[in-house]
């Protein structure tokens, strides 16, 4: 991993915290404020970078990883940020109107009377291996407020924000030689100006934060949250008892408040950078070629690919984000599901077969190395897009109907949850919330009613029966 210069950072010099900017008194580090002074050596081996607003140490409690008392093991959320097209996905309309039901056509899956649009090949041909479901809502159409209640089940106003779901698996597993919570992607989902609020701990506090990694279409890993000063690779990073002493003297340095939190922080980063099996999970390059292929070239595939090894290695809770930004602000970068314009160009041409493709690898890969029984995989964005096609041919933000997509992990495969009507724009049969999905998602891998509730998480949410 090569250093990254930032303008500010809070380095390790002899067991003490200090700041690179002189003359600073305070920074704001993992969500709580700690006491710097100035200076800086070549000693310094570690150094956490505070512009990205992610926590090392998930858990507040030190105990090993816990096993899921349900059948999950793990769960990857593959969240399609900027809320994919029902009717160009699952819920094609072909009786419907011209102005509805757009150019392209439904095809039959392997699940009898049920079709999903032809832009999606690979995932009606293994319609068995999940269940989907026609009839989610949401209560906000604007992408931050529908990304914060997609991730968490509620608005985030009034706050407090509650804690993402990944969060509360995060808190119930405790830690494990990887962090329990891992964001893939480039950054926190955000439309500009702002960003999801429910990304991380939320009432949990920032402890169960999850911890950023991005991954290139090339396959190249990047842990923006952890960088290490020019000349100093991991394996020289070997006294594991002197390291922890020094950081036990630097904890003396930080705020009482978030003492112990720093302590997590350290240890979780040692264990990253030092663990020769945490450090192979990241390693795309111990994959096969024609593995890689399968997933494809893309950021997304190879995103999904590293799920796959970090779930393989022990990790309880992975978010897959599809991009950063709803739609792209930059030239290569990643477009989001966000298609006001365009939009049967890009998913015919793009977000359709990368989306066909790596989900199709995921779940293959996953069963063929016996993980998907205790590896629950949901896809699903924020919210769908207008029935009705716009005046730039194209659909704009339609929280009223959407799918996700369930497999693995105790849900049973090959069902179809839930209807909408005839035009996509309103479910007719029960409506599925985010709150049920988080509820189903966190029953699934073992944090049961009365874990929830001591934990004060998920009140007033419901199974989805229907999957189970």
């Amino acid at each position: 991993m090569r250093p990254i210069v930032n303008s500010s950072k809070l380095v390790l010099v002899d067991g003490r915290l200090y700041s690179r900017e002189v003359n600073s008194t305070m920074f704001d580090v993992g969500g709580f404020k700690a006491k710097t002074c100035g200076g800086v050596s070549r000693r310094s081996f570690l150094k956490l970078g505070t512009s990205v607003p992610f926590g090392l140490g998930m858990a507040g409690a030190a105990s090993q990883l816990q096993a899921a008392e349900g059948q999950a093991r793990s769960v990857i959320l593959l969240w399609l940020w900027g809320a994919p097209s029902h009717i160009e996905t699952f819920d094609p309309k072909p009786n419907s109107p011209l102005e509805y039901r757009g150019p392209f056509s439904p095809i039959p899956t392997r699940t009898p009377g049920v079709h999903f649009c032809e832009l999606l090949p690979k995932l009606a041909a293994r319609s068995d291996q999940f269940s989907l479901i026609r009839s989610m809502v949401s209560s906000n159409s604007g992408h931050p407020g529908a990304g914060t209640v997609g991730l968490t089940g509620y608005e985030e106003n009034p706050p407090p924000v509650k804690p993402n779901f990944g969060s509360i698996l995060a808190k119930d597993r405790g830690t494990g030689d990887l962090p329990p919570f891992f964001y893939i992607g480039r950054g926190i989902p955000r439309d500009l100006p702002r960003r999801i609020s429910g990304y991380g701990g939320g009432t949990l506090g920032p402890a169960y934060d999850p911890f950023l990694v991005q991954c290139g279409a090339d396959g190249k890993v990047n842990m923006p949250g952890i960088k290490l000063l020019e000349g100093l690779s991991p394996n020289r990073i070997t006294d594991r008892r002197t390291l922890l002493a020094n950081l036990d003297a630097s904890r003396r340095q930080l705020d009482s408040a978030g003492a112990a939190a720093w302590s997590q922080t350290y240890q979780s980063a040692y264990r990253l950078i030092t663990n020769p099996a945490a450090i192979n999970a990241f390693d795309l390059t111990r994959e096969a070629e024609p593995m890689r292929d399968m997933y494809g070239h893309t950021t997304f595939g190879q995103s999904c690919l590293l799920a796959r090894r970090l779930v393989e290695a022990g990790t309880p809770y992975v978010q897959v984000n599809w991009s950063e930004y709803v739609e792209s602000i930059t030239p290569g970068a990643d477009f989001g599901w966000d298609t006001h314009i365009y939009n049967f160009e890009l998913l015919q041409d793009r977000h359709c077969p990368i989306f066909d493709r790596a989900f199709s690898a995921l779940l293959d890969d996953l069963q063929e190395r016996g993980l998907l029984d205790t590896t629950l995989v949901v896809a699903m964005g924020e919210f769908g897009r207008t029935p009705r096609i716009n005046k730039r041919a194209a659909r704009d933000h339609w929280p009223r109907c959407y799918f996700s997509a369930w497999a693995g992990g105790g849900v049973q495969p090959g069902r179809v949850i839930g209807e909408s009507d005839k035009l996509a724009e309103d479910p007719i049969t029960r409506k599925i919330t985010p709150l049920m999905a988080g509820t189903t998602i966190a029953e699934l891998a073992g944090v049961t009613t009365q874990r929830r509730a001591e934990m004060g998480v998920l009140n007033g949410g419901t199974v989805i029966d229907e999957l189970l």
